[in-house]
């Protein structure tokens, strides 16, 4: 009697732990749906080091103390870096081209513009230019920057100050708005 009811206590046991497997499979879709309606990401990482490289050649590298993906949003996936960014362009010598740096970051994953907001400084190692200012927008396809906060471009020859810059990427044709200070110019025979 008491080998029997032990073994009615272990199949009831066994098939409890089955029914419990089976009903708590969740497709991926609907795990992301979740976390898309909490407003929760669907990845993190601290202290992120990602390189990129194109044909084996290292382009850029980007480091960050945090890092969430929010890849799970259907209209507008995106990463978001809360306590800083910091990129770092490689040219075709293999040195260190241009750094990009601030407080916090958005990188739009469908459009592939960034925002990037507080303290934000890019700065051209070979031509010797950083633009310093608040908010900076990057138009990664079209490998150009925009702001229309305050903003202050130094070059060896000068320092500009203003409202609104547009620029490459590497800040070596640049236009800027609404500028102050004194800015050195060549006049060409017209």
């Amino acid at each position: 009697m008491i080998t029997k009811s032990k073994h009615i206590y272990n199949n009831i046991a066994i098939i409890c732990l089955i029914a419990m497997f089976f009903s708590c499979t969740n497709s991926k879709k609907e795990v992301r749906d979740f976390l898309a309606d909490k407003n929760l990401p669907v990845g993190s990482a601290v202290n992120i080091y990602h390189v990129h490289k194109d044909s084996g050649r290292i382009t850029s590298k980007t480091k960050a103390p945090v890092f969430y993906d929010f890849s799970n949003r259907k209209e507008h996936p995106y990463n978001e870096f809360p306590q800083g960014i910091k990129i770092i362009t490689i040219n075709k010598q293999g040195t260190d081209s241009t750094t990009i740096s601030g407080n916090y970051a958005l990188t739009y994953n469908k459009t592939k513009i960034s925002e990037i907001r507080g303290n934000v400084v890019i700065t051209n190692h070979a031509k010797q230019t950083k633009l310093e200012t608040n908010q900076l927008f990057w138009d990664q396809k079209e490998h150009y920057f925009f702001t229309e906060d305050g903003f202050r471009f130094t070059t060896p020859e000068s320092v500009i100050n203003g409202f609104g810059f547009e620029s490459n990427e590497d800040l070596t044709k640049w236009m800027a708005k609404d500028i102050t200070g004194d800015i050195e110019t060549t006049q060409k025979d017209i």
